[in-house]
């Protein structure tokens, strides 16, 4: 009974056996891979690259500097907005002062008790005061730049256009024909049937307006200027100038000259010869061209247009109004968006190369 015994544990199970050499041979597989694999790649690329974090730590410094210099140009920007008001304001006080001298003047002239150096003091005064006016004011322009109007957008950005902003006589073209509503023909009809009022607040005409905002701040002091609007007409912006250059530094005019660009009502056709003939026929002519367009003319010299007037139609009718205008005048195309006119960027990049201008398609959100 007993050999029977030692005879039984002596037997080896089978399934014991196949089970144990799976797990050895599993972990056996383990080790030789991690064995196998290479660690290198767990070392950091501090201490495989020390070119590459010099260079890293290099960009660094120099994304520091540039931030404190960012904070430095705010700091001086916000000074010099400060002495500005402070200038203005100051100057305001002495016209007040003198407005009250004057008034002492006259009546001091007035009264035979006045003394003759009652008189003379209160003149001095007066021409004092006078020259500290013009100190302050000459003062408030250096400060200000050589722009005469401001243009604030959306964040602090500066644009790099390309176009050429110089020039001693510059004219603004605006293209106020009904496709100047919007980019899609569906939408330029439903909104040319709306009220004046929704005309004007149309997305893309705020972007025409707001685009000669931005380049009336851009035109050089000394220089002069003038700003047509044109659809089957041709007309300045400030009635009765059309004739006449007007000074950029007159800063009120300028002023007005935006508040009529921005109560323009887009409508009617296309008209480029008749603006180009216009321009041709100026005494003495521009130098420099801003053209605010969105497609090529739709309408002919004889002011007709063709309700089924097609692309290619359309690209004579451009190629006729381009011999209207003077070959060394620089060109400076801004082309908005406008769907169903392929041949319109082509055929205004061309204008802008022969004439060694620009061309400028903008971002939604330019300028």
């Amino acid at each position: 009974m007993a050999s029977n015994s030692k005879s039984n544990r002596r037997k080896v199970n089978p399934l014991s056996l196949a089970f144990l050499d799976v797990m050895f041979c599993g972990f056996g597989a383990v080790i030789l891979i991690f064995l196998i694999l290479d660690h290198s790649s767990t070392i950091s690329p501090e201490e495989t690259s020390p070119e590459l974090m010099a260079e890293i730590n290099l960009l660094r410094e120099e994304v520091e500097e540039g931030e404190l210099g960012l904070v430095r140009v705010r700091n001086t920007l916000s000074e010099v907005d400060f002495e500005v008001v402070e200038a203005q304001g100051l100057a305001r006080q002495i016209m007040e002062q003198i407005d009250n001298f004057l008034q002492e003047l006259a009546a001091l002239e007035n009264s035979s008790m006045a003394s003759e150096e009652d008189v003379a003091r209160l003149r001095s005064d007066i021409e004092a005061l006078e020259q500290e006016i013009l100190r302050l004011q000459a003062s408030a322009f250096e400060q200000e730049g050589n722009s005469v109007r401001q243009f604030l957008g959306d964040g602090n950005r500066q644009y790099l256009s390309g176009l050429f902003l110089g020039g001693q006589r510059i004219l603004v073209l605006i293209d106020s024909s009904a496709s100047m509503l919007d980019s899609t023909i569906v939408n330029i009809i439903r909104t040319r049937n709306m009220n004046d009022e929704r005309k004007r607040n149309a997305p893309k005409w705020q972007r025409v307006v707001n685009t000669v905002d931005w380049i009336s701040t851009q035109l050089p002091i000394t220089s002069q200027y003038q700003i047509w609007n044109f659809n089957t007409e041709t007309e300045s912006v400030i009635p009765g100038t059309e004739e006449i250059w007007l000074e950029v530094a007159d800063r009120d005019q300028l002023n007005e000259a935006i508040e009529n660009v921005k109560e323009l009502v887009p409508n009617n056709g296309t008209n480029m010869s008749q603006v180009f003939r216009a321009v041709a026929n100026m005494s003495p002519r521009p130098d420099n061209i801003f053209l605010i367009t969105d497609g090529l003319p739709t309408v002919s010299q004889r002011g007709s247009s063709d309700p089924l007037i097609t692309p290619g139609d359309r690209l004579e009718l451009f190629e006729e109004a381009v011999e209207e205008l003077p070959q060394t005048i620089p060109v400076n195309v801004i082309l908005m968006p406008l769907e169903g006119d392929p041949s319109a960027a082509a055929a205004y990049w061309q204008l802008a190369q022969y004439t060694s201008g620009s061309f400028l398609t903008p971002s939604k959100d330019w300028p």
